[in-house]
């Protein structure tokens, strides 16, 4: 799957994982010793995340159920927790770097194909 911003067309990943099951929310990015450039986590449902555990930062989008961006997180270093974002129905997990890359902020819209 991929992932792009629809307001400008430039793409977020080209490898976008999904963790829509329990298991799957709950391991996320444990055990990766790295994100490499291209790849994405996309957790659904999901209103906050956690880097406990982790050896790298991430990038995180928290989308609405339009796949809107309604907050993002640059930087997100290891052993931190985001706040609780309610009207988040997902979020995608990005290497660092890939929000400004592509110019990516509140209201975009995200596609996931």
């Amino acid at each position: 799957m991929k992932a792009y911003n629809l307001r400008n067309g430039k793409e977020l990943s080209n490898n976008v994982t999904v963790a829509d099951s329990l298991l799957k929310r709950m391991k996320g990015l444990l055990g990766k010793k790295e994100m490499l450039n291209g790849e994405a986590l996309w957790i659904k449902p999901c209103i906050s995340v956690h880097t406990f555990f982790m050896k790298f930062p991430i990038e995180v989008v928290f989308l609405n159920k339009r796949n809107q961006v309604i907050a993002t997180i640059r930087n997100l270093q290891p052993n931190r927790i985001t706040g609780v974002y309610f009207k988040s129905t997902s979020v995608l997990e990005l290497p660092t770097g890939v929000l400004e890359t592509t110019d990516t902020r509140v209201g975009d819209e995200i596609e996931i194909l």
